[in-house]
């Protein structure tokens, strides 16, 4: 008798699968805000450096020159010389010297040759024997015969008293002639040479990018009693005290007024 098979249908899962929920947006990962960290020492330093210091008062100003001429009332020029002539010689042949450099080779010179024609008769050969412990002895000692031959031939053997007949004689500048001018002639002129741009800047007294721009600077700010003096107390203070490396802030006479950031007191 033949088997019965009862066909039987593949049962189906009945189970609906659940509803699929909306995926989630993934969210956008935001950068995280760094922490204000506290300012160091060396930022701190350098945001002094860069902001941009107060203008002295003019009764600051006065001050501090009161100061220098109670602390030096006839201050010097440390350039020996015995005449206009031997000191327009000092100064040209100071640039890139040291002033005791300069008197050290010119105290024997200068016993020999005082005037333009003394010097001529020594001659550049001789000249340069004197001097050749000075930087730049070759050039300078041209220098010397050619500015001692246009004073005999165009000033009458002396010193002009002019800045501009001065800054046209062979190796001398506008310092040169500021120099002579204020030392020879008692004129209220500012020399400013690395000593008077470095204090001029540092100190606030009268910044400047160029030895020119410090110059008028200073001229305008400091009062009329106190020019014949002020370039003298303005390099003796730079040469001594407000040193370029290591500056002398504790025995400053005008550390209370400077406005330099990195002073101590």
């Amino acid at each position: 008798m033949a088997k019965i098979i009862r066909s039987q249908r593949a049962s189906t899962s009945s189970v609906r699968s659940a509803p699929k929920k909306k995926a989630a947006k993934a969210a956008i990962p935001q950068p995280k805000r760094a922490a204000k960290k506290p300012a160091t020492k060396a930022a701190k330093k350098a945001a002094k450096k860069t902001a941009k210091p107060k203008p002295w008062t003019a009764e600051e100003v006065f001050e501090a020159f009161d100061r220098f001429r109670k602390a030096n009332p006839e201050p010097k020029g440390e350039l020996e010389h015995l005449n206009p002539y031997t000191l327009l010689v000092a100064v040209v042949l100071s640039a890139q010297a040291t002033d005791a450099g300069v008197n050290k080779a010119t105290r024997a010179l200068f016993a020999i040759a005082d005037t333009p024609a003394k010097m001529l008769e020594l001659g550049e050969d001789r000249v340069r024997d004197y001097i050749k412990t000075i930087g730049l002895y070759r050039n300078k000692a041209k220098n010397v015969i050619a500015l001692s031959e246009k004073l005999i031939a165009e000033f009458g053997s002396e010193v002009p008293r002019t800045r501009a007949e001065i800054e046209s004689l062979p190796g001398a500048g506008r310092k040169t002639a500021n120099v002579v001018l204020n030392m020879a002639f008692g004129e209220h002129t500012m020399a400013v040479d690395t000593h008077v741009f470095r204090v001029g800047n540092r100190t606030g007294l009268a910044p400047g990018k160029t030895p020119l721009e410090v110059e008028l600077g200073l001229e305008k700010v400091i009062p009329t009693e106190f020019m014949l003096h002020a370039h003298h107390w303005l390099i003796l203070h730079g040469r001594y005290t407000c040193l370029a490396r290591g500056p002398r802030c504790d025995v400053c006479l005008i550390n209370d007024l400077c406005r330099w950031p990195e002073k101590t007191v």
